[in-house]
Protein backbone atom coordinates (compact mmCIF):
# COMPACT_ATOMS: atom_id res chain seq x y z
CA UNK A 1 0.00 0.00 0.00
CA UNK A 2 1.35 3.41 -0.96
CA UNK A 3 2.10 5.89 1.75
CA UNK A 4 0.28 9.20 1.90
CA UNK A 5 2.01 11.46 -0.59
CA UNK A 6 1.78 15.17 0.11
CA UNK A 7 2.90 15.87 -3.48
CA UNK A 8 0.07 13.98 -5.18
CA UNK A 9 -2.10 17.08 -5.61
CA UNK A 10 0.21 19.27 -7.69
CA UNK A 11 -1.76 19.99 -10.87
CA UNK A 12 -0.07 18.88 -14.07
CA UNK A 13 2.75 17.12 -12.24
CA UNK A 14 3.65 13.45 -12.31
CA UNK A 15 6.11 12.52 -9.60
CA UNK A 16 8.41 9.63 -10.39
CA UNK A 17 8.62 7.80 -7.09
CA UNK A 18 8.99 4.15 -6.07
CA UNK A 19 5.37 3.34 -7.01
CA UNK A 20 5.75 4.88 -10.45
CA UNK A 21 9.09 3.14 -10.88
CA UNK A 22 7.43 -0.23 -10.32
CA UNK A 23 4.52 0.68 -12.59
CA UNK A 24 6.79 1.74 -15.45
CA UNK A 25 9.63 -0.71 -14.98
CA UNK A 26 9.24 -2.28 -18.43
CA UNK A 27 8.76 1.04 -20.22
CA UNK A 28 12.04 2.20 -18.76
CA UNK A 29 13.82 -1.09 -19.45
CA UNK A 30 12.65 -0.92 -23.08
CA UNK A 31 13.97 2.63 -23.35
CA UNK A 32 17.31 1.62 -21.88
CA UNK A 33 17.57 -1.14 -24.49
CA UNK A 34 17.74 1.62 -27.10
CA UNK A 35 21.22 2.49 -25.89
CA UNK A 36 22.48 -0.36 -28.08
CA UNK A 37 22.66 0.34 -31.81
CA UNK A 38 21.42 -3.13 -32.76
CA UNK A 39 18.30 -2.64 -30.62
CA UNK A 40 17.63 0.78 -32.11
CA UNK A 41 17.82 -0.76 -35.58
CA UNK A 42 15.51 -3.62 -34.65
CA UNK A 43 13.04 -1.16 -33.12
CA UNK A 44 13.11 1.16 -36.13
CA UNK A 45 12.64 -1.79 -38.50
CA UNK A 46 9.43 -2.91 -36.78
CA UNK A 47 8.42 -0.95 -33.71
CA UNK A 48 5.41 -3.08 -32.81
CA UNK A 49 7.29 -6.36 -33.10
CA UNK A 50 10.09 -5.05 -30.90
CA UNK A 51 7.65 -3.75 -28.27
CA UNK A 52 5.85 -7.10 -28.30
CA UNK A 53 9.06 -8.68 -27.01
CA UNK A 54 8.65 -6.74 -23.77
CA UNK A 55 6.11 -7.46 -21.00
CA UNK A 56 4.45 -4.09 -21.47
CA UNK A 57 0.72 -3.51 -21.18
CA UNK A 58 -1.13 -2.75 -24.38
CA UNK A 59 -1.69 0.79 -23.10
CA UNK A 60 2.05 1.25 -22.52
CA UNK A 61 2.86 -0.09 -26.00
CA UNK A 62 0.34 2.25 -27.62
CA UNK A 63 1.64 5.27 -25.69
CA UNK A 64 5.17 4.46 -26.88
CA UNK A 65 4.05 3.92 -30.48
CA UNK A 66 2.13 7.20 -30.40
CA UNK A 67 5.10 8.96 -28.77
CA UNK A 68 2.58 10.25 -26.23
CA UNK A 69 5.14 11.21 -23.63
CA UNK A 70 2.62 12.53 -21.12
CA UNK A 71 0.79 9.19 -21.24
CA UNK A 72 4.11 7.35 -20.91
CA UNK A 73 4.83 9.37 -17.76
CA UNK A 74 1.38 8.57 -16.35
CA UNK A 75 2.10 4.89 -17.01
CA UNK A 76 5.35 4.99 -15.08
CA UNK A 77 7.86 6.14 -17.66
CA UNK A 78 10.71 8.35 -16.56
CA UNK A 79 11.57 11.28 -18.80
CA UNK A 80 15.29 10.52 -18.62
CA UNK A 81 14.69 7.00 -19.89
CA UNK A 82 12.14 8.23 -22.46
CA UNK A 83 14.83 10.56 -23.80
CA UNK A 84 16.42 7.43 -25.31
CA UNK A 85 13.28 6.98 -27.40
CA UNK A 86 13.47 10.59 -28.51
CA UNK A 87 17.14 10.20 -29.43
CA UNK A 88 16.27 7.10 -31.44
CA UNK A 89 13.81 9.27 -33.37
CA UNK A 90 16.46 11.97 -33.82
CA UNK A 91 14.59 14.37 -31.52
CA UNK A 92 16.19 16.65 -28.97
CA UNK A 93 15.20 16.77 -25.34
CA UNK A 94 13.92 20.30 -26.00
CA UNK A 95 11.68 18.96 -28.77
CA UNK A 96 10.33 16.31 -26.42
CA UNK A 97 9.66 18.82 -23.63
CA UNK A 98 7.87 21.09 -26.09
CA UNK A 99 5.68 18.23 -27.29
CA UNK A 100 4.65 17.54 -23.70
CA UNK A 101 3.46 21.13 -23.25
CA UNK A 102 1.58 21.35 -26.54
CA UNK A 103 4.01 23.96 -27.81
CA UNK A 104 6.26 24.00 -30.82
CA UNK A 105 9.95 23.66 -30.13
CA UNK A 106 10.38 27.36 -30.95
CA UNK A 107 7.56 28.42 -28.59
CA UNK A 108 8.99 26.26 -25.83
CA UNK A 109 12.50 27.69 -26.31
CA UNK A 110 11.12 31.25 -26.19
CA UNK A 111 9.15 30.51 -23.02
CA UNK A 112 12.29 29.13 -21.35
CA UNK A 113 14.35 32.13 -22.49
CA UNK A 114 11.69 34.39 -20.94
CA UNK A 115 12.03 32.80 -17.52
CA UNK A 116 10.04 29.59 -17.90
CA UNK A 117 6.51 28.78 -16.86
CA UNK A 118 4.61 30.79 -14.34
CA UNK A 119 4.09 28.95 -11.05
CA UNK A 120 0.45 30.03 -11.22
CA UNK A 121 -1.75 26.95 -11.28
CA UNK A 122 1.18 24.67 -10.44
CA UNK A 123 0.90 24.79 -6.67
CA UNK A 124 -0.48 22.23 -4.26
CA UNK A 125 -4.25 22.40 -4.41
CA UNK A 126 -4.41 23.33 -0.71
CA UNK A 127 -2.07 26.27 -1.40
CA UNK A 128 -4.51 27.53 -4.02
CA UNK A 129 -7.64 27.14 -1.93
CA UNK A 130 -6.27 27.38 1.58
CA UNK A 131 -7.97 24.07 2.36
CA UNK A 132 -6.38 20.66 2.84
CA UNK A 133 -7.38 18.33 0.02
Amino acid sequence: MALDKPYKDIPGTTIFDADMSRKGYWINQFCMSLMKAENRERFKANERAYLDEWPLTEEQKQALLDRDLNRCLALGGNIYFLAKLGATDGKSFQYMAASMTGMTQEEYAQMMLNGGRSPEGNRYLDEQTGEKQ
